[in-house]
């Protein structure tokens, strides 16, 4: 019964990885991020990553919150964010008590944009809306952790899909709209 349900995690975990990357490909794609959406979260399936996300699957969300919740850090997040620039923890240095948040260039704030609308549409299957991924940014307070110029473009292209969908924020997007001033 335990090896089933290895088995089980095993191929639902890749499954979600995998689903959920080909879903960013795609989007990033649609922004003319074609490198980074190919090699979008491939570390995932490194044994670093795959393991824990095995061991922690439970097809909700992210395995990675119940590694933190069972043992107060995640090695697996700790080896993902700092290969992965579309993070914002790749973007945050200290130096004794202060914290030193860098804005992170726009390529990669494009590709956070279209890892989290993923997420979303990934974990939230028929329950996803346009607004779910300004909803979980503000809810976890992401902006905080940001530096304020990038914090307040995510806001603004999350509350623009809100708005109008994000098929027509891409094209505004494309059009070098809502990014300008970045």
């Amino acid at each position: 019964m335990a090896n089933k349900k290895l088995t089980y995690r095993f191929i639902n975990h890749f499954k979600t990885i995998t689903s959920h990357r080909l879903l960013v490909t795609k989007l990033c794609f649609e922004l003319g991020l074609y490198r980074q959406g190919l090699v979008h979260d491939l570390s995932k399936y490194t044994l670093s990553e795959f393991i824990p996300g095995v061991h922690y699957y439970d097809g909700s969300h992210s395995p990675i919150h119940d590694e933190k919740l069972e043992k107060g850090y995640s090695l697996a997040w700790l080896h993902h964010k700092g290969r992965n620039k579309h993070h914002l923890e790749y973007w945050t240095d200290r130096k004794s008590d202060d914290w030193y948040y860098i804005k992170i260039p726009l390529n990669y704030v494009l590709e956070m944009i279209c890892d989290r609308l993923a997420a979303c549409m990934t974990y939230e299957k028929e329950n996803y809306k346009d607004e779910s991924a300004l909803n979980y940014f503000i809810r976890v307070n992401d902006g905080k952790y940001m530096h304020k110029d990038t914090a307040n473009l995510v806001l603004k292209i999350l509350t623009t899909i809100k708005d109008i969908g994000y098929e027509e924020t891409f094209k505004l997007i494309k059009q070098g709209k809502i990014i300008e001033n970045y």
